[in-house]
């Protein structure tokens, strides 16, 4: 951007680093950039549809002093301030793959609206650079002649300026910013620097001419407020935590820089009054009170025409107190706005926790009646003891508490209502887990005890549990929660080595043991006299090698997307495959995986979907190859790129061919004939019509995750969970573990600037909300959905083919009954709160609960099928 360099090296202007608080998406910035506030994580979901800001804003000000404000651009700023604007027209900010036609319609009126002389704001917001970002990345060729196209815009409304300035008006200000910055995929939304540093520039005539480049300054981006309130006349707003910019003030006189100070302190310490208890005892507060004494001091020897050294000095120092302390009182009122009601959100879960606990048995029982011991608990000693210990806590806490909570503030009999309950509760657990163990404990002569407990677990069984409840302890660390994929890839290797343990012992344990026990694991004399030895020994190899493979496939799919927030800023494969130079290696990788999708996924389906699927992929590498992410032989690097909506619709019409032929033959299996085999080609069909979607969906470097997603599951399902007499529950718990793995392979995080909004728009031509969440979601959840889709298919093949494979002695419903799905639900999601805190928000939020609940859910149906089946066993 020539221009604007120029004017920051040589022009009258000020130039700096803005900081933004996340989150980095834009309504919150906006809302902080009008209010000088610091927006919480709820305004996230509120950018979707965001709601009039009723809160005291810079806009509002204005609009009342009479100021005639116009505005062009993303239509946030619309719904924000309905009324406010004498004139406005709005552009859609969520269709990010136009970043044409969305700076064009704001440009259209600059002409016209600078010519005119009936307004006294003129707000515009451009989304062009933005858009760019989320299609391909900071690093893309279209960057540069989109800066340049902003610079041409500056250079216009400065010229327009300058001219209407000899005309003896007020000298102007206009203000250049970001609301926030990119990350290196092109995002926003997080915590990196990248996300937070953005740029400042404010020129004007009432600045002093600059001889060089400085270094620019750092500030707060809510500090833009209170310094355009008092440059406009306006009263600050009265949520505002920002202070004045010292380097505006430097040309004015000092009478007038001590005054604006004191109007931003006065602000500031009022809202301190309001927002903490102890105020008197900030240092920010004392100080201010000490250099508003001073400046009273000050302004006596001022009026009385003292005009010495003396009088200059005093007024530095006093100027220096109420910088310190404006500095003090907006970090005082930042921090206070990040704090959160810890005590009552713990009290909360534990309260939740102890219905879902308490439920969950009864509920999955499978009972009508629901025997609780509520008598004789509550005239028990233990729970008038839990009764006087959480009063105790409850005084303890609300009695030492430096700020006050929300349920320190509810009344006694509320208080102490929600104590007697939750001791009930406790108590109520504790007795029916007593008689519980005792009703299953096995008697002397039970049988039970002579040939093993139904109960016992392996090994592999200990990892799987260990490694869930593993995991969801690990929430409650911030640093755990930032590099959860850490977590997860640590757990499929450990599960990977286990499985090889596992078929070790199946083909190569030596020959010792009952005749019983080696029926179960090694192959009967049935199944050598049906298969050759030939095809024995060649499955025994492909089952021993199956695991290594796995572990070979996750290392690979780690070093293609760098994911979390410590090392998410390295380069990695995908970045290299998206390069200009290698765009020849990205599309023979893309066509490879294409065509190893059709192998992988065509075996179950019927003809006709055989062809569709073929043909959708053959439009999947069409779309790439429009939008310029991959090339045809016959294609030059250097042909004009469109949106790809034709070719994108193309896919679409198999997509739902195949999932209309699916449904129609699963309807038919169950409705008209109860054909299991019909059933399954129905539900297998349906699963590849997903696959056809998400590999429309997925970025092309991202093509070999789906590939090695759909390579593992048919190896998995071929040679590891069918040959090893895994049951039901096992098999889910797997499929979860590697789902939430393949989440991360995406290069997802629990950060929000890594969802990929621009996959909501693949094949529209404008925006439409309804499918660009629908295809923005399963984009991001592509990879847990497509294994909770695999597990159903499998599970229901297996079901059909060999009802004891499902599961043996309702194992499956011993673990939800052990540790509930509905409390692993609850902790997952309330221990996320440290998303908050620590600057992150997770898309997972929503999606872990019901992600959660399927699996529980498919482990709870195949039980209960099985109970059907065999009722003696239920």
């Amino acid at each position: 951007m020539p221009y604007t360099r120029h004017v920051v090296e040589r022009g009258s202007s000020n130039s700096f680093v803005a900081k933004a608080r996340p989150p980095t998406v834009t309504m919150p910035r906006i809302k902080a950039l009008t209010t000088g506030s610091i927006p919480g994580f709820i305004d996230v979901v509120m950018n979707l549809n965001s709601p009039a800001l009723l809160e005291d804003n810079l806009i509002w000000q204005a609009k009342t002093a009479g100021k005639r404000i116009v505005f062009y651009g993303d239509d946030t700023w619309v719904r924000l301030f309905p009324k406010h604007f004498m004139e406005y027209d709005g552009t859609t900010s969520f269709f990010v793959s136009d970043y044409t036609e969305v700076d064009n319609n704001v440009t259209r009126h600059l002409d016209s609206t600078l010519k005119r002389d009936d307004w006294d704001i003129l707000i515009l917001h451009y989304l062009g650079l933005d858009h760019i970002g989320h299609i391909s990345g900071p690093h893309s060729s279209l960057i540069q002649p989109k800066l340049l196209e902003m610079d041409d815009i500056l250079k216009k409304i400065h010229s327009a300026l300058i001219s209407k300035e000899a005309e003896g008006s007020l000298p102007y200000l206009l203000v250049l910013c970001g609301d926030h910055g990119m990350s290196e995929t092109g995002s926003h939304g997080g915590s990196s620097e990248p996300e937070v540093n953005t740029p400042l520039v404010l020129i004007s005539p009432a600045f002093k001419r600059k001889v060089g480049m400085e270094k620019p300054g750092v500030v707060e981006q809510v500090d833009l407020t209170p310094t355009l309130a008092l440059g406009l006349g306006l009263p600050i707003s009265q949520n505002s935590v920002g202070r004045l910019i010292p380097g505006v003030l430097d040309e004015t006189s000092l009478r007038d820089q001590l005054r604006f100070l004191h109007l931003n302190g006065h602000q500031l310490s009022c809202l301190l009054k309001d927002s903490i208890l102890n105020y008197e005892k900030e240092a920010g507060f004392e100080q201010f009170r000490v250099a508003e004494k001073a400046h009273g001091s000050w302004m006596k020897l001022y009026l009385e025409g003292n005009t010495s050294e003396v009088l200059t000095n005093m007024g530095k120092k006093v100027l220096k107190q109420y910088l310190e302390a404006l500095a003090a009182m907006s970090s005082a009122l930042s921090k206070q706005l990040g704090k959160y009601d810890l005590y009552s959100m713990i009290a909360g879960m534990v309260f939740l926790l102890l219905v879902l606990l308490l439920a969950m048995p009864e509920a999955l029982s499978g009972e009508a009646a629901v025997d609780l011991p509520v008598l004789s608990v509550l005239l028990s000693l233990p729970f008038y003891l839990l009764c006087l210990l959480l009063a105790s806590v409850h005084v303890l806490v609300c009695t030492s508490a430096e700020s006050s909570c929300y349920f320190c503030s509810l009344s006694w009999g509320l208080v102490f209502a929600a104590v007697a309950f939750s001791s009930a509760m406790f108590c109520i657990l504790v007795s029916m887990a007593a008689l519980s163990l005792s009703s299953n404990a096995p008697r002397e002569n039970s049988p039970l005890k002579s040939s093993g407990s139904e109960w016992s677990l392996s090994e592999l069984d200990v990892l799987l549990l260990a490694g869930t409840v593993g995991h969801t302890l690990s929430l409650a660390a911030s640093s755990f929660v930032e590099e959860e994929h850490q977590t997860w890839y640590f757990l499929l290797n450990t599960l990977c080595l286990a499985v090889f343990q596992d078929v070790c012992r199946k083909y190569f344990r030596e020959q010792r043991g009952s005749g019983d026990e080696e029926d179960h694991i090694l192959p009967s004399k049935d199944y050598h006299s049906a298969h050759p030895k030939a095809e024995i020994f060649s499955e025994k190899w492909l089952a021993l090698a199956t695991p290594p493979f796995t572990l070979l496939c996750c290392r690979l799919l780690r070093s293609l997307n760098q994911t979390g927030v410590q090392w998410a800023h390295l380069p990695d494969v995908g970045h290299w495959l998206n390069s200009s130079e290698h765009r020849t290696v990205l599309s023979l990788l893309a066509a490879f995986c294409l065509v190893l999708i059709y192998l992988l996924v065509q075996r179950r389906c019927s003809w006709v979907s055989k062809v569709a699927l073929a043909l959708g992929l053959l439009g999947v590498y069409s779309y790439r190859a429009a939008v310029g992410n991959v090339l045809f032989p016959w294609q030059h690097s250097s042909r004009a790129t469109s949106k790809g909506t034709v070719e994108a619709r193309f896919v679409y019409v198999f997509v739902l061919g195949i999932l209309f032929t699916g449904s129609k033959d699963l309807l038919r299996s169950q409705i008209i004939t109860a054909d299991a085999k019909l059933k399954s080609r129905g539900l297998w069909e349906i699963y590849s019509g997903l696959v056809l979607l998400v590999s429309l969906l997925f970025r092309a470097h991202n093509l070999p995750v789906l590939c090695c997603c759909l390579l593992i599951q048919t190896l998995m399902a071929q040679f590891i969970w069918k040959r090893l007499h895994y049951d039901a529950a096992q098999t889910t718990i797997m499929h979860y573990w590697f789902g939430q793995a393949f989440f991360y392979f995406q290069g997802n995080s629990n950060n929000i600037a890594t969802v990929d909004i621009s996959v909501g728009f693949v094949g529209l031509e404008s925006y439409v909300e309804a499918p660009a969440i629908f295809l923005t979601a399963l984009s991001t959840y592509a990879g847990p959905l497509l294994w909770v889709c695999h597990l159903v298919c499998y599970l229901s093949s297996e079901r059909d083919r060999s009802p004891v494979a499902v599961g043996h002695g309702c194992y499956c419903l011993a673990l939800l009954r052990s540790v509930p799905a509905a409390a692993y639900i609850v902790l997952v999601t309330v221990l996320r709160y440290h998303l908050f805190i620590w600057s992150v928000f997770s898309p997972k939020l929503l999606y872990e609960s019901m992600h959660l609940l399927l699996t529980a859910g498919v482990c709870l149906i195949f039980n209960t099928m099985e109970q059907s089946h065999s009722p003696s066993k239920s």
